[in-house]
């Protein structure tokens, strides 16, 4: 073969290389979320968390999240589903879990984001259970034990649809339905000992895929999680002498109440 054709097969491997790379990078998913309130749709961040969005869309198509219910709404933090399904009456199904992914925490918890639960508060712990996020929560998801994995956001005019489950009235009947948003269902009706059906819940009769072959992610630019690339402060400052100073309990003092404050919100556990 002549030096000139080795060259051109040589240029036509590259070209042949980089479309390949160009349509595997161009791949995004959406997926609609169709439920009782209405439906919405979520744009998967495939090629930043890849892992995490592997592991949803198994539950997905596997039918995993079909007649599952929004057991948690936390007005001004989250709506959390992905974990349970309602036959007939309390306490809720649990939907069987695979095992857990490893965290990928590579984007901010803003507005209009779904994210990953974790079971216990633990970091490489999430299985099937995700969340939205009402509010920017970056400041308390960002970064307790590596930060919460967000995989995806709300496009188009979803988030109308995300703040109405949010608005609906809560209700405690137990973990993990002790904030359970319900529809036409009162306090007089909790108070009367009235059983909830179907009827109160909100269900997401069906998660699918609406579009997995075309460049959807390329308009979106979500934010980076920065806190987890910060370096964390010390335990403790050290004084002559080699043991930990008044600093180190002022700090410590300090972790203790903020994480007091903090608990019952900044926590999305499975």
């Amino acid at each position: 073969m002549s030096a000139g054709k080795s060259r051109l097969s040589l240029a036509l491997i590259v070209v042949l290389l980089a479309l390949q790379l160009t349509v595997r990078d161009a791949m995004a998913t959406v997926v609609e979320f169709q439920t009782v309130v209405g439906n919405f749709r979520v744009n998967l961040y495939d090629n930043i968390t890849p892992a995490t969005v592997e592991n949803f869309l198994f539950y997905v198509n596997n039918g995993a999240y079909t007649n599952s219910v929004i057991h948690r709404s936390q007005p001004g933090f989250v709506i959390q589903g992905g974990g349970y399904t309602f036959d007939r009456e309390l306490p809720l199904d649990e939907i069987p879990r695979n095992p857990p992914v490893d965290s990928e925490p590579e984007l901010a918890n803003v507005r209009g984001t779904i994210g990953m639960a974790r079971r216990d508060n633990r970091r490489n712990s999430a299985t099937s259970q995700w969340f939205l996020n009402l509010e920017d929560n970056r400041d308390s998801l960002d970064w307790p034990n590596g930060g919460y994995t967000v995989f995806g956001e709300v496009i188009d005019d979803g988030m109308d649809v995300v703040d109405a489950i949010a608005a609906l009235p809560l209700f405690d009947f137990g973990a993990p339905a002790n904030n359970i948003p319900l529809r036409d269902y009162t306090e007089e009706d909790s108070s009367n000992g009235v059983a909830i059906d179907e009827s109160n819940l909100v269900i997401i009769t069906a998660v699918i895929v609406t579009d997995s072959t075309v460049d959807s992610a390329a308009g979106l630019d979500p934010p980076p999680n920065t806190a987890t690339k910060r370096r964390p402060p010390p335990l403790y400052v050290e004084r002559e002498g080699g043991g930990p100073g008044s600093t180190s309990l002022l700090f410590l003092l300090a972790i203790a109440l903020v994480g007091l404050l903090a608990r019952t919100r900044s926590s999305v556990r499975e």
